[in-house]
């Protein structure tokens, strides 16, 4: 019976001991169970579970660690059966050698082996086998957390890890001892696994599914990283710095092909060390830190060559001369060409329906005809700087990159969570890329490669909707503005005809009847007029305060922290909280100076006997890629929230507005067109049969009085809606912060990082969008 005892705990199938029944059973089959007695059933009881037990984890175990599509699976599952089953196993034959050699410990008088001290030997295994057995369960029954999660994700690596960590805050020694190696098994199987990415930017051969870093199927050389398969210690920085080291490593591995002084440095093999050196059960905050100083040292010793300063300067330079609309002959070019095409085809829409005798369908604008608009553009932007003028790095720039392009219904949604942080999320969905040509245009940038570093495409996604928002407010600013280029429709004095008619009572009379119609067509359109001139206040006072207060004030405190050391932002710090003497003056920056150490401050500090200038010359920025695209998320959210491009409430009337301007200015131009038509008919009789001219004027003057309403009460509605913002502190005065979070400094930050500028106001706006007795005798003030 101790032999059959002892085989089937060793893994063997034994008929003695087998447990029959539902799982938790522990019910014995005996071929004569009068042999048993129900003491001896119950303690037998124990031992086929734990043989049970033994024989499903060999088989499962074997299963996982030969078959599952995580390679974590496979090395936990490989180090059960290695580690703790062998050591299972080491015990029985410790049993069988204390009997056989009829240890009094185990053996007692007459050589008679107590049951109750056999099964005693196995007591501290049962819990450690049954949690074992658990833990293979989990990774076999597709990862669910519990009986009641029927998800059927499979099991991954993470997941797994999560669960072993979990297990370490049990009370029993055992389990904890076993699932703390459990953990070290785990842990550095997944180290493996992100040693090759962030030290050679190579995904797993194997297992690449179940790594938190994947390739993008659609873009090539683009990586995303999948949150869901990181364990829960992993903080999303340090996800996004192991997701930057790796993709900075293929890209110097594919710039190295060009550039031989970078051969050599597409892989940081000396950092292996810090790696090795880690404890398990890896610490957060430990972890966070080792990969800080490994992204450090890539930054300083090879993307300062690869990613200048002067670089990012200047791009960030062009975001904000044509995305931003810092040029202003760019936003009026592009709404000049952009409107001269749509009356060409319009054009050619009536001619050829009027050749076909059939109705005007939809104009439909092609992709190549966006793009000659664009060229277009350029040339009329080269045109303004006349022969002389010295050649325009800005504009040769803005011609090589940036494209004028159809948009898709819905804008493409980025695998990474950088939407997020760029506050591609938080824009209202509010279409103003239909505004410049009645179909979703955008203006988008070719990202170079050097530059992803720190650009992204929701970053750029975020530059198109701010762009569209801003272009669309100022294409609607210079079709008003425009109307007054009409001269015939603001002032007309006809003058006498030319003698000898002047003197006879006809041409006095035709005077007096030119006269009298020009002065009945004033007082037609002095509502619109007054609407125009109210709605280009609006406008103005608007762009004013967004480019002006909003803009222009953050972009200059982001390139002031972009371009100022660490040692210049602490003494800006302590110059708050203690007076100090005026510093001596700053030579002047050379930017043809070297560029190789704007990233990381490395030296030390000069002796105080320097003068200032040398301190300057010496002190070296602190800002790596990295950073600076936290810095560069976090300026482009905050300028979504200051532009109010995040309140839906705010831009849909916006748009509202935007639409009865530009139906306002077209019903100005028809009824001008009109007017033209009945003057060539009732002075030159030139008669067309095929327009009532009359009924078309009453059309159209309706119709502008119907436009004039909705401009004001669109007015009326958005300075509610801005005092709605203001009572509810959205804002107010320099403003909170976006999202909730204090992004203005206010509680605990590291040195040197980056604080959006405290700058914009509802108030400041309101206080200039008085007018006064416009809206119905009410001032503004009073609503």
């Amino acid at each position: 019976m101790l032999h059959e005892i002892l085989l089937s705990l060793s893994g063997h199938p034994s008929p003695l001991l087998r447990a029959t029944g539902a799982p938790g059973a522990h019910d014995i089959a005996l071929g004569d169970s009068s042999v048993i007695s129900p003491s001896e059933r119950a303690l037998l009881a124990s031992l086929a579970r734990l043989s049970d037990l033994h024989v499903k984890l060999i088989s499962f175990a074997a299963q996982i660690a030969g078959s599952h599509s995580s390679v974590i699976c496979r090395a936990v599952a490989a180090a059960i059966d290695s580690i703790h089953l062998a050591a299972f196993q080491r015990k029985v034959l410790e049993v069988e050698d204390t009997i056989l050699r009829k240890d009094a410990g185990l053996v007692g008088a007459y050589n008679i082996v107590p049951l109750t001290a056999v099964v005693g030997e196995f007591d501290g295994w049962t819990r450690r086998m049954e949690w074992l057995w658990e833990l293979v369960q989990f990774m076999l029954r597709t990862g669910r957390a519990s009986r009641d999660d029927v998800s059927g994700t499979p099991c991954t690596g993470a997941k797994v890890i999560d669960r072993l960590r979990s297990e370490l805050q049990t009370g029993y020694m055992d389990v904890e001892e076993t699932a703390r190696s459990l953990v070290a098994v785990a842990e550095v199987a997944w180290l493996k696994q992100v040693s090759a990415w962030i030290l050679y930017g190579k995904l797993p051969s194997f297992g690449a599914d179940d790594f938190f870093v994947q390739q993008d199927g659609d873009v090539a050389e683009e990586y995303a990283c999948i949150y869901k398969l990181l364990p829960s210690f992993v903080t999303p920085s340090t996800a996004a710095s192991m997701l930057f080291i790796g993709r900075s490593l293929n890209q110097i591995r594919v710039k190295s092909a060009e550039d031989p002084s970078l051969r050599g440095t597409d892989h940081l093999s000396t950092q292996l060390t810090q790696l090795a050196a880690l404890k398990h059960p890896l610490d957060s905050a430990t972890f966070s830190r080792t990969i800080t100083d490994i992204r450090h040292y890539l930054s300083r010793t090879t993307l300062q060559r690869l990613l200048p300063l002067s670089r990012v300067l200047e791009t960030l330079q062009l975001l904000r001369d044509f995305f931003l609309l810092r040029r202003g002959e760019f936003a009026m070019a592009l709404t000049q060409q952009a409107d001269e095409k749509i009356r060409s085809r319009w054009r050619r829409a009536e001619n050829l329906a009027y050749e076909k005798r059939e109705g005007i369908g939809n104009v439909v604008v092609k992709d190549g005809e966006i793009a000659a608009v664009l060229a277009r553009t350029w040339a009329a932007m080269g045109s303004m700087q006349g022969e002389h003028a010295e050649e325009d790095e800005g504009l040769e720039l803005g011609r090589d990159l940036l494209r004028l392009t159809l948009s898709k219904s819905k804008p493409p949604t980025p695998m990474t969570p950088a939407a997020a942080e760029g506050g591609l999320s938080s824009i209202a969905p509010t279409p103003f890329r239909n505004l410049l040509f009645s179909v979703p245009v955008i203006l988008t940038l070719q990202l170079p490669s050097p530059l992803d570093l720190f650009l992204s495409l929701s970053d750029l996604q975020t530059y198109t909707a701010i762009n569209s928002y801003l272009l669309s407010l100022r294409r609607a600013h210079i079709r008003l503005t425009d109307l007054w280029k009409i001269t015939s429709l603001r002032r007309h004095h006809p003058a006498s005809p030319s003698p000898p008619f002047g003197s006879t009572r006809g041409g006095r009379d035709k005077v007096r009847l030119l006269r009298h119609r020009h002065d009945s067509r004033s007082q037609i359109l002095r509502n619109a007029w007054a609407t125009a001139s109210a709605a280009i206040f609006f406008l103005g006072e608007t762009e004013g305060y967004l480019q002006t207060e909003v803009v222009a004030g953050l972009s200059e405190g982001f390139h002031q922290w972009l371009t100022t050391s660490d040692d210049d932002q602490r003494q800006d710090d302590t110059s708050k909280s203690k007076p100090k003497p005026p510093p001596p003056d700053k030579p002047p920056v050379d930017e043809s100076a070297d560029d190789d150490d704007i990233w990381l401050s490395t030296a030390t500090a000069p002796p105080a006997t320097q003068e200032a200038s040398n301190a300057e010359s010496e002190s070296q920025h602190p800002h790596d890629p990295q950073t600076l695209a936290t810095a560069h998320r976090l300026y482009l959210r905050t300028l979504v929230h200051r532009l109010l491009l995040s309140q839906q409430s705010f831009t849909d009337p916006l748009y509202e507005l935007l639409a009865h301007l530009d139906r306002l200015v077209a019903l100005i131009h028809r009824l001008h067109s009109v007017w033209t038509a009945a003057d060539l008919e009732a002075d030159v009789g030139v008669v067309d049969a095929f327009v009532d001219l009359a009924k078309e004027e009453r059309d159209v003057q309706g119709e502008i009085r119907g436009v004039e309403g909705r401009v004001k009460r669109g007015i009326e509605g958005l300075i509610a809606e801005l005092r709605r913002l203001e009572a509810g502190n959205f804002l107010v005065g320099f403003g909170e912060g976006v999202g909730g979070e204090d992004d203005e400094g206010d509680g605990v930050r590291e040195a040197g990082q980056y604080v959006p500028r405290r700058v914009g106001g509802v108030d400041r706006l309101l206080m200039k969008l008085d007018f006064g007795s416009w809206f119905g005798g009410v001032s503004v003030g009073e609503m």
